[in-house]
């Protein structure tokens, strides 16, 4: 591996740099979208039975925010179950914005990751080129300097796209799941609004 690292020369560093940056920021994510974790089971239903109950206090309602992010839109939105359908609502919206940009963290630098992988290896490949080139003497090619300027270009190409199809890949998916958790959180969100107000049992 050091090996290439050596033939690939010094623009490969940034490279290595960028490919660390984006295994974990890949874990990271991987971790925080996981569906139990934003979105868990039953809780709307448990939420409805302390409703029905009258239990939800200050206190619960702090233990219901910290539960998870869909919790934390419910608490904001039963605080202001007292008030109209329309103040619900908007407490649910905004605390549905904060809990959206929350989940979409990191995703657009792995995005701009998978986007500069490809443009950093083009970049080794110009310096490649250039020793290549530079090689060339009066007295001819010199051959040691024109295998190196062709291991620079070439290993630098190739490792800046195994960087960025695995980055796009996790960028694409996560995207999608950050959108479908948001989705649910929404239906979810209007099912207690009814709840509250009385207009579903």
């Amino acid at each position: 591996m050091f090996s290439i690292i050596q033939a690939a020369g010094w623009p490969i560093w940034f490279l290595l740099v960028t490919s660390v940056i984006a295994v974990a920021l890949i874990i990271e994510r991987a971790a925080a979208l996981r569906r139990a974790k934003i979105v868990p089971d039953g809780l709307l239903q448990t939420v409805a039975a302390e409703l029905k109950r009258g239990a939800m206090g200050d206190e619960a309602l702090r233990r219901l925010e910290a539960h998870s992010p869909l919790g934390c839109v419910f608490a904001a939105g039963l605080r202001n179950a007292r008030n109209s359908r329309e103040v619900m609502k908007e407490a649910i919206e905004e605390a549905g914005r904060g809990v959206a940009h929350e989940l979409e963290r990191f995703l657009t630098s792995l995005g701009t990751i998978a986007s500069i992988s490809p443009l950093m290896g083009l970049f080794g490949t110009i310096v490649g080129m250039i020793e290549i080139f530079g090689s060339a003497t009066g007295a001819g090619n010199n051959p040691q300097a024109l295998a190196h300027g062709i291991s620079v270009a070439l290993y630098n190409t190739g490792f800046g796209l195994i960087i960025a199809i695995p980055a796009m890949i996790f960028y694409r998916h996560f995207r999608a799941s950050v959108d479908s958790l948001v989705i649910e959180m929404e239906q979810q969100a209007v099912k207690l609004v009814e709840l509250a107000h009385g207009e579903r049992s």
